[in-house]
């Protein structure tokens, strides 16, 4: 990564995770000692407050363990809600913040609704957990908080409103119940539906104490407020649901109340912020500014005073203080709100673009943000982080510490999981989030995002434009994107796959060649280039290239994918199977690719597979499923007659070879000594053809005097 011209030696050293100032390729190797220096790290940042260390018996730990309601409200500004918000009441909220502690400064960990859930569920922040994006998979090995207040006695639910948080994305363990339901063909709902989910649980007895979360989405771009908000907020649709949530939010808290039986606890968070145009940024995910970091935060519950917290706080300690309630050791509660140095990242356009990472640390009141340079706010005095202090402003040693110390993700260890499907895609394009085809290159005088505002929303409708295959459209947007940010490899890969799905063979090779001068090493140029040899008439150009990316990147889906097609080319049939196989076994395939593997599984004889793949084709969708006479046969060579037997009998009588059907179906009926054997013998008589009347003639089970 890019070494920054204004900072002192000490802070230029490579860190763990992917500093400024390694070799080129040195993103893709683990760097020595990573384990400890992110220990080291984290002891660092959350040592910043003395007061930290206290037991958790300081605040008293409840003589009956409360039960717990955890409310997570997306995309929703701290200037968006509470008795200070602008332009909007919120009464619900407002009423539960009378009740307990209100954190004038909350902090995100980022600005995204995956990483950050995942942070306020482990409690540490994305360089411990690497969940840095949305759309990746939080570890198996990470201990989440669900999990925890399970072993603890709890009875477990959560209710989440988006995509983005459905269960595939690691979440739901832990958790007893964890509704991700969304309207058909939709990736998010709304705060009411979810909140009826919610209430129709809350109505199930149980003796145990609950911990419930529920995810509201609705302040997520776009704004679609319901009546009467839309009315009521019809020049700032984004309050309007802000105002739709705050209304569901009431209902929610006296369910929950009316059914704990007992004492109880919340806490009410905000995820992230949104941009609204502070900064150039209209929506969230790419800096860390006020407007996407600063959110509303209330905790409420025994051994919390009502009142008004001005320190700085940061959301991962959410799980802290749900442990602190279940009496779990927690040192880092929110009953205690000590001191700390607030840290937070936004790694997306360095991941995706390879522009400068960014880190913030707050202290106080001043907030530092690392990007290529260091900037600093009095976030108190100039909340819109108007003017830069960096100039003549000095901070304590702990925050340029933080800063420089923050573990930076390397950009080829973070990709974007390539096994989603189809409909994962979609949802989270639908939601405006759409991951970089490539690895970008690590380079000096990478861009720092916040000059690249004017970009924002070019990527983004490229982006969505690109994910829906609407190239032509697209084209003119990419080309944009590369002569403002002529090293933007996503960029340049998504420019060439444009043209080269459009046949324009020239252009194509054009920016592949501008892709592969971009990194030449890069195994994503090679990928995509031989994905445009593979559908054209030079498809045999496309055979070493995948050769070699798939030795390199075994489970690589692009590539695995191009190479079964170019074998079945070849007609090497049974490799191309196994890679099929070995695809569908990294990603989950559609209705039309089971269907077909199973012709494909069929065709070089393996039967028990290609019995597995059509029965899964058909339990998808069996009123769509049309291949029930290939499963009965598979199950006729298996020996599995009652199973040939019904999928035969499924079989209608349009089907062009329903002669064959009719004579398979009678060999099964002697098989299994149906009692209409001999009538089912003649009907396959009857209705033969020229290939099954020879058949029927010769077949050993119709003769021994049975009718002819």
């Amino acid at each position: 990564m890019q070494a920054t011209d204004s900072r002192s030696a000490e802070t230029r050293e490579p860190i763990a995770g992917g500093r400024q100032g390694r070799k080129p390729g040195a993103e893709s190797r683990k760097p020595r000692g990573l384990a400890a220096a992110v220990v080291c790290w984290a002891l660092l940042v959350a040592g910043c407050g003395t007061a930290e260390h206290k037991s958790p018996q300081a605040a008293g730990t409840p003589a009956v363990r409360p039960s717990i309601l955890l409310v997570t409200l997306d995309t929703t500004r701290a200037d968006s809600v509470g008795p200070e918000a602008i332009g909007i009441q919120t009464p619900s909220f407002n009423a539960l913040a009378a009740r307990g502690v209100r954190f004038r400064q909350a902090y995100a960990a980022v600005p995204e609704t995956l990483p950050s859930h995942v942070s306020m569920m482990t409690g540490v922040y994305p360089a411990s957990h690497a969940v840095h994006e949305n759309a990746r998979h939080l570890s198996t090995t990470q201990v989440v908080v669900a999990d925890r207040l399970r072993q603890a006695g709890y009875r477990t639910a959560a209710f989440v409103s988006s995509f983005t948080l459905a269960r595939r994305f690691g979440l739901a363990r832990g958790f007893d119940t964890y509704d991700d339901a969304l309207p058909a063909g939709a990736a998010e709902r709304a705060s009411r539906d979810t909140t009826d989910a919610a209430l129709a649980y809350l109505g199930q007895p149980s003796a145990q104490p609950l911990f419930l979360w529920v995810h509201y989405f609705d302040p997520h771009y776009p704004y679609t407020p319901p009546e009467p908000f839309r009315s009521q907020f019809a020049n700032k649709p984004y309050l309007g649901e802000v105002a739709a949530m705050d209304a569901q939010l009431a209902r929610l808290v006296a369910a929950f109340e009316q059914r704990a039986q007992g004492p109880v606890a919340m806490v009410i968070v905000g995820d992230h912020g949104e941009g609204l145009g502070e900064h150039g940024e209209a929506q969230h995910g790419n800096l860390l500014y006020q407007s996407t970091m600063h959110v509303p935060l209330i905790v409420l519950g025994p051994g919390v005073m009502p009142g008004v917290s001005d320190a700085p706080v940061s959301t991962r300690r959410v799980f802290h203080t749900l442990l602190d309630w279940a009496g779990v050791q927690a040192p880092l509660s929110l009953r205690r709100a000590e001191t700390e140095v607030v840290v937070g990242e936004a790694m997306k356009p360095f991941l995706e673009y390879g522009w400068q990472p960014q880190v913030m640390a707050v202290d106080g009141r001043h907030k530092s943000i690392l990007a290529g340079r260091v900037e600093i706010y009095d976030v108190s005095a100039d909340p819109a982080e108007a003017r830069d202090l960096s100039a003549n402003d000095s901070l304590r040693p702990a925050v340029p510490r933080a800063l420089r110390d923050y573990p930076v993700p390397s950009p080829a260890t973070s990709r974007p999981p390539e096994n989603l499907d189809e409909h994962a895609r979609r949802s989270l394009a639908s939601l405006g989030y759409v991951n970089a085809t490539a690895t970008p290159e690590v380079r000096k005088g990478a861009p720092r995002p916040a000059d690249m505002v004017a970009l924002f929303d070019v990527i983004e409708k490229a982006s969505g434009l690109f994910v829906a295959e609407e190239y032509a459209r697209a084209i003119p947007l990419l080309g944009r994107i590369l002569a403002a940010d002529p090293f933007n490899l996503d960029a340049a890969l998504r420019l060439a796959t444009a043209h080269s799905s459009l046949g324009h063979e020239a252009k194509a090779l054009e920016m592949f060649k501008k892709a592969a001068a971009i990194s030449p090493t890069s195994p994503d140029v090679r990928t995509y280039l031989a994905l445009h040899y593979a559908r054209g008439t030079q498809w045999e150009l496309a055979v070493p290239l995948l050769e070699k990316v798939v030795a390199d990147a075994p489970e690589r889906l692009p590539a695995l994918e191009a190479l079964a097609m170019v074998r079945e080319r070849q007609g090497r049939m049974e490799e191309a199977v196994g890679l099929r196989q070995k695809i569908y076994a990294l990603r989950t395939p559609t209705r039309h690719e089971l269907v077909e593997l199973g012709e494909l599984e069929m065709g070089v004889g393996q039967t028990a597979p290609a019995i597995e793949s059509f029965e899964r084709a058909r339990a998808l969708d069996p009123g769509q499923f049309t291949h029930d006479f290939e499963l009965g046969l598979l199950y006729l060579d298996a020996r599995r007659f009652a199973d040939a037997r019904d999928a035969l009998d499924r079989v209608p009588t349009s089907h062009p070879e329903y002669a064959m059907v009719l004579y398979k179906r009678a060999q099964v009926s002697v098989l299994l000594n149906e009692p209409d054997r001999e009538a089912r013998i003649q009907r396959a008589r009857q209705r033969s053809d020229a290939t099954t009347r020879a058949l029927i003639e010769k077949e050993r089970l119709f003769q021994n005097g049975r009718t002819r």
